[in-house]
């Protein structure tokens, strides 16, 4: 009976606090945890499968990243983006459970998407220009996601069609979510990058050293931002 109580939906769970009944009375503790994480979540009524606490917390530990921090070597730049997404740096695990190694490292994945559990499954039905049918990223997001940012996970999701208005993007098209941060390399010469949130505006700003994703793969996540919100700030950053 417990058993069954413990996995009611959060409507179901309402219906029976309704009638005065304490609810450590009758649901077990992880029960009443959920129970109490369904009322209190956030909902973005524009992008419904946004994780808006999780997309807070990321913002906040994006605020602790110095320039100076982000200016170091590029492979722990990298780690340091990673964990202000809340993901764990998991370069060794097979692609499809969790593996982290291309995050921020090509043209394409370096949309930081914080999106509840509940859409962490769902997959491209075909509407998103050069990502595969299907595009199952569901089973990685829970291994490689840091739980303490809060509900719902944080993947590294492709940035392709975020030059149109609205964003034609993995995040915003397959999750219905608002991206957390960005990562744009700058213009002309890209070896500086800036971090800018769902809107395009400023986050954080680096000049990495050290073995840098290829040129080629800067020059193009310029590429396919331009024309959009999203290069307004690497095309204008003059640093102060």
């Amino acid at each position: 009976m417990a058993m069954a109580l413990s996995s009611l939906r959060c409507h179901r769970v309402a219906r029976v606090a309704r009638v005065a009944v304490p609810l450590r009375s009758i649901l077990p503790r992880g029960a009443q945890l959920a129970h109490r994480r369904c009322l209190s979540i956030q909902v973005d009524p524009q992008y419904p499968g946004t994780a808006v606490e999780r997309l807070q917390g990321i913002h906040l530990r994006v605020k602790t990243l110095s320039k100076e921090e982000l200016s170091g070597d590029w492979q722990e730049v990298r780690r340091r983006l990673l964990w202000a997404g809340g993901l764990r740096d998991l370069p060794d695990v097979p692609p499809g459970q969790g593996c982290t190694a291309h995050s921020f490292n090509d043209d394409t994945h370096c949309d930081l998407t914080a999106m509840l559990g509940e859409v962490s499954h769902n997959q491209n039905d075909g509407n998103i220009e050069g990502i595969a049918t299907g595009n199952l990223l569901g089973p990685g997001i829970q291994v490689a996601s840091l739980p303490e940012l809060g509900p719902g996970g944080s993947w590294s999701t492709c940035i392709n069609g975020c030059n149109f208005e609205p964003p034609q993007d993995v995040a915003h098209v397959q999750f219905r979510s608002r991206v957390a941060f960005k990562l744009v390399w700058c213009p002309p010469v890209f070896k500086k990058f800036v971090l800018v949130d769902d809107e395009g505006e400023y986050l954080a700003h680096g000049e990495p050293t050290g073995e840098l994703p290829n040129e080629f793969w800067r020059k193009r996540n310029y590429e396919l931002v331009r024309g959009g919100r999203y290069a307004r700030v690497a095309e204008s950053f003059k640093e102060e």
